[in-house]
């Protein structure tokens, strides 16, 4: 029988699921030595279950920070905290969660091999490959900026690809994202639930992710795995995501099931992933393996899911170099979002990157960054209210709302299409005759629908 789940099988990668899956839990320790904080689980992802108290009290947060912090969440345990909660800006990054949409698209050129690859397999090689990418971002243990409604990030100047994200929704929070190159489409609907558990918080990825092949209209659906970051308060933070990622072709039916190995004692299993890519029968047809931190790597497989004989690993994607002892654990890629470098011309005025709260802190400047961040939303309630005085109702400009519902895991997505604005937008821009040149760096940022707002 084929082996449908990589920590079932038989196969090649028994062995190592099967000693990972005792661990879990095991590395998980309550603090008890820490006066008013019993029961407070502290997880060190590199020790055992005896250094939690030591641990608990390592950390970003000052201790009077940190207590003061803790009185006013614990009200929160066990609720979904997405946009609940005020949070200070010592735990944020100088990005907004459009800007972080954008990181998937460093590996794009995993997208253009795909679409240029004709075996059907190898192309789930490389899409998956492309997803995995990411997660060395997402392991930055810093928070980024939520958007305000109607706030945009472009990005240009990166593999031939124009991307375009937008705030969507405030409650629930709710963001879309399209990119395009000669190769590939790529559309999201991404909101997220959350669930607090005191020094830990669950992610659960509610979105719907589409990649179209443009040589054969091919169009593939990804499904994550849920995050976990630990020690969000007491402890140095850090990120997991044990679990299924399922990347489906949905024209021919054949899929590829990765499972994401938790972090065990001292390390043992962190950022390890296996799986198989499979025929629409459900017969494994390639083996993947790799660290969503380093590389992956595939070869051909049996119906047993052992590796055929003469054939051995190739390596599908390998991680790039990264800034050594950065600030925010940024990658050269990360740095390049942030920057004007990736920035078209004429740039809107609603983008990420003209936010002032992001741009002090990117200056070291947390106080100013504080004071910013909470004008912006400020604003963002008076715009509101406004809004609903007047009988209106938001309306992005670049997606529209597809009268669609969609399934996911872990609830139901209003999905958002990409209208095709932008595109017309940018060419109307592009082809402009206008030697006009503005300095974008002073352009003021304005996410707002009513006009008179951004002079309050």
């Amino acid at each position: 029988m084929a082996p449908n789940d990589p920590k079932q099988s038989g196969g090649f990668f028994a062995s190592i699921a099967s000693s990972i899956s005792n661990f879990g839990s095991a590395m998980t320790k309550s603090v008890n030595g820490l006066m008013g904080y019993e029961g407070l689980e502290v997880v060190n992802p590199e020790g055992g279950t005896e250094d939690a108290e030591e641990e608990a009290r390592r950390g970003r947060w000052k201790q009077e920070d940190r207590d003061s912090y803790w009185k006013m969440m614990q009200k929160y345990i066990g609720s979904d905290v997405t946009s609940m909660v005020t949070l200070p800006v010592l735990i944020f990054e100088p990005m907004s969660m459009l800007q972080k949409m954008a990181e998937l698209m460093e590996y794009s050129y995993l997208l253009d091999l795909a679409d240029e690859c004709e075996d059907p397999y190898m192309r789930l090689v490389y899409t998956t490959s492309w997803a995995i990418s990411v997660y060395y971002a997402y392991q930055r243990t810093w928070k980024p900026f939520n958007p305000i409604l109607g706030e945009t990030y472009e990005m240009v100047n990166h593999g031939g690809i124009t991307f375009i994200a937008e705030q969507v929704s405030h409650h629930p929070p709710m963001s879309a994202g399209h990119a395009e190159n000669e190769h590939f489409i790529y559309d999201i609907s991404s909101k997220v639930k959350t669930k607090f558990l005191g020094n830990s918080i669950d992610i659960y990825p509610l979105g719907r992710t589409r990649v179209t092949l443009k040589r054969d209209g091919t169009v593939f659906d990804l499904v994550p795995p849920p995050t976990k970051v630990n020690n969000l308060i007491f402890g140095r933070t850090w990120v997991d995501s044990p679990g299924e990622m399922i990347m489906t072709n949905l024209t021919t039916g054949d899929k590829a099931v990765l499972y994401f190995q938790p972090c065990g004692w001292f390390g043992a299993g962190r950022y390890e992933i296996d799986g198989y890519v499979y025929n629409s029968a459900e017969e494994p047809k390639i083996l993947m393996t790799g660290k969503w931190n380093e590389s992956m790597s595939y070869q051909p497989c049996d119906s047993e899911g052992e590796p055929l004989p003469g054939t051995e690993l190739k390596e599908a994607w390998k991680l790039a170099d990264a800034p050594k002892n950065d600030k925010f654990q940024y990658t050269h890629f990360a740095h390049k979002i942030n920057s004007f470098d990736t920035a078209p011309k004429k740039l809107l005025a609603s983008d990420s990157r003209l936010r002032p709260d992001r741009y002090a802190l990117e200056l070291g400047d947390l106080s100013k960054a504080g004071f910013e961040k909470s004008s912006l939303e400020e604003r963002q309630r008076a715009e509101k209210k406004n809004r609903e005085e007047k009988g209106h109702k938001f309306t992005p400009k670049w997606f529209d709302f597809a009268n669609e519902v969609a399934a996911t895991p872990w609830g139901d997505l209003e999905v958002y299409q990409y209208n095709g604005k932008y595109t017309e937008h940018r060419v109307a821009i592009d082809g402009s005759s206008s030697s006009e040149e503005i300095d974008i760096k002073s352009t003021e940022f304005n996410p707002w629908q009513y006009e008179d707002l951004a002079a309050n």
